[in-house]
């Protein structure tokens, strides 16, 4: 094949790509979530997903700087959240929220109550699946 014209020796172009969505107008966090916990992803306390964690003692005030939430979480247990949903209000991955709020427990500001066992009765399973239902709710 014979080339005639510089047109014809251009290269192909590349498809366009779409430019991406404008980020939601929430203001955007300047501290990493990692960073909150030190990089670490564990905690040496049980903290399943759906345990209402309460308040032992409130924290004195301003015993954490104002963008620590760990502040935050403990005045948040006061109504016994989950752990899903101290995660959900305060807009914390899961992992971080768990291991703010072992560290809490350990720390002795917060306490994990009981989930459902073999002896639970209706009225807490119910109890539960209404706690569920209600924090699903208020995240859509």
């Amino acid at each position: 094949m014979v080339m005639d014209s510089p047109e014809q020796w251009a290269r192909p172009r590349a498809p366009e790509i779409p430019a991406a969505p404008d980020p939601p107008d929430t203001e955007a966090s300047l501290v990493r979530p990692y960073t909150l916990t030190a990089g670490r992803t564990h905690t040496d306390v049980l903290l399943p997903l759906e345990a209402p964690v309460q308040t032992l003692r409130v924290a004195q005030p301003n015993q954490w700087p104002v963008s620590d939430p760990r502040g935050r979480i403990v005045e948040l247990c006061q109504g016994s959240p989950s752990v899903a949903e101290i995660s959900a209000r305060l807009n914390l991955p899961l992992g971080v929220a768990r291991v703010l709020v072992g560290d809490l427990v350990t720390s002795g500001y917060l306490r994990v109550r009981a989930t459902l066992t073999e002896a639970s009765t209706r009225d807490e399973r119910r109890d539960l699946i209404g706690r569920t239902l209600r924090g699903l709710r208020a995240l859509g």
